[in-house]
């Protein structure tokens, strides 16, 4: 808890920080504003929902988060994972999933779980998020040709026989404003890189679609009834055991999942700004908003890399400006919200396929993938897994795997060398003196190498053993070292060991091992 609730993000806070905030916040709002709705939208949800989690999460992780620069929202990331909770659970359930994804990242917090993230492998990471920008983009291709009737279903595969199937209902109008928002995000973000991309990339097919193809394509209003002009009221989720029984997984993948990319994004923000976040802290935030968002209807969030890295190049300089972002989009809900009902379902293909290819760290995923090591099975596992079964089992499966082969090298980095007895060993020790050299880590992996080796150690009548390369030690390594003693008593051998590290050795102390080797058995020499 040390450090949880301290809080310097405001120190030295000024009119001149707020004028640069109020800016910052502005601009972030307009980029978060047709994001909020399309993720909504891609998770099987009402777009409003994700306008909703847009202004309670970004104010909540704002207030009570570890970073200056974290923006919080829905994002890509979740949409596989919200998508099949809400297929296989509904709405209702999505909510109750998130608040206890809430209260799961509230225990990350307290238990520090923040410093684990960082041994989830980056070939895992990658994997997971290319499968989900896959996922996201092949779950666009519906609006963007305008098909009709299409069933959303659990798998990959399933969705993708049914676009098959409906693809005769394809709609021109459709394809159409699809084209010119596309057009739209390549020629601003090529000749006008400071211009809000992605909301002109909205409003130009809408526009398009009210004077030219107004009735002849679907459209918010039309596929979910606008947006209301409100905040929906506060209301507990009908939470009971169980519910909690079969939704802890799910919960539990979005909590790790929200706690791995806002950490990542903290780090981004600290590369970019040269500060440090408190990742307890922004755990803590993080689990703050999830548990209070879905009281008020919206989706499971976290820090959203893209909306962080804009708000410090707008110039934002503390949390206020994604207080103020969160302000902006509740004043374009309560004033311009209704109006939303006119933008064509076919607007926000284009936006959210834009978002899933930049979500892939390409250049990363083909120099991994394309080298014969354990890394690339383990990214081209966790990226087919992610696509054809489901977020959960490939992140399981991706670092079980990384695990195996880590331990497979670990195997091999533990080597044997005879060594020829210094004058001074031989003089101290006698003739009969046998030498290994022992470098590596000697842990569960490598205890059974350790003791197929005895036989050969075993011959003379002192065993010298130079272990001070040797990197680890654990009880399995440890028991390994006690068997090697006993055969070696009971043959009548002497074992030294000579120059084992400081750590290993009070680790031996500490077990006990360590009397029962001798003190007059350690030779540092």
């Amino acid at each position: 808890m040390n450090g949880l609730f301290k809080d310097d993000r405001f120190a030295h806070y000024n009119a001149a920080g707020f004028r640069q905030d109020l800016v910052a916040g502005i601009t972030v709002g307009i980029v978060a504003i047709p994001l909020g709705m399309a993720f909504a939208i891609a998770s099987g949800v009402k777009p409003e929902y994700g306008l909703y989690t847009t202004i309670i999460a970004g104010f909540l992780v704002a207030l009570f988060g570890g970073s200056r620069y974290q923006v919080a929202g829905p994002t890509g990331a979740f949409i596989p994972i919200l998508l099949a909770i809400v297929l296989q659970y509904g709405y209702e359930d999505l909510l109750i999933a998130g608040f206890l994804a809430g209260i799961f990242l509230l225990i990350m917090s307290v238990l520090g779980v923040s410093q684990l993230i960082q041994f989830v492998p980056r070939s895992v990471t990658i994997g997971f998020t290319a499968g989900i920008a896959v996922i996201i983009f092949s779950g666009q291709i519906a609006n963007f040709f305008g098909l009709t009737d299409v069933k959303k279903f659990e798998y990959f595969h399933q969705n993708m026989l049914e676009l098959w199937r409906q693809a005769h209902t394809f709609n021109s109008n459709s394809i159409i404003l699809a084209l010119v928002g596309f057009a739209t995000i390549i020629v601003i973000t090529k000749f006008a890189p400071r211009v809000p991309v992605l909301l002109v990339a909205l409003l130009v097919p809408t526009l398009l679609s009210v004077v030219i193809f107004n009735g002849r394509v679907e459209t918010i209003g039309t596929a979910f009834g606008g947006i209301p002009s409100a905040l929906p009221p506060f209301q507990l989720p009908q939470l009971t055991f169980e519910k909690i029984v079969y939704l802890w997984q799910p919960a539990l993948i979005i909590a790790a999942l929200g706690a791995i990319e806002s950490l990542l994004s903290t780090v981004v923000a600290d590369e970019m700004t040269h500060t440090k976040h408190n990742a307890k802290r922004e755990l803590f935030g993080q689990g703050i908003a999830n548990m209070i968002t879905p009281l008020f209807g919206g989706i499971p969030a976290t820090g959203a890399i893209a909306r962080t890295a804009t708000n410090i190049r707008s110039g934002g300089v503390s949390p206020m400006s994604s207080i103020i972002q969160s302000v902006f989009v509740l004043l374009f809900v309560v004033l311009l919200g209704p109006y939303a009902s006119y933008i064509p379902l076919a607007a926000m293909a284009p936006i959210l396929m834009y978002v899933s290819w930049n979500m892939v760290s390409r250049q990363a995923f083909i120099q991994i993938g394309t080298v014969k090591t354990g890394d690339a099975v383990v990214l081209w596992v966790t990226f087919l897994l992610t696509i054809f079964v489901d977020l959960t089992t490939a992140v399981q499966v991706g670092i079980l795997l990384a695990a195996v082969f880590f331990l497979k090298k670990m195997i091999g980095e533990l080597r044997f060398t005879k060594q020829k007895p210094t004058e001074a060993e031989l003089l101290q020790f006698g003739q009969g003196l046998t030498k290994y050299a022992i470098a590596g880590p000697l842990f569960f992996g490598t205890a059974k190498r350790f003791e197929d080796e005895f036989p050969q150690w075993l011959e003379g009548d002192v065993l010298v053993l130079h272990m001070s390369r040797v990197s680890a030690i654990d009880a399995t390594g440890e028991a390994a070292i006690a068997s090697l003693l006993d055969r070696a008593e009971a043959e009548g051998i002497r074992v030294i060991i000579k120059q084992l590290p400081v750590e290993q050795r009070s680790l031996l102390k500490r077990s006990g091992l360590y009397d029962k080797v001798g003190q007059d058995n350690f030779y540092n020499a």
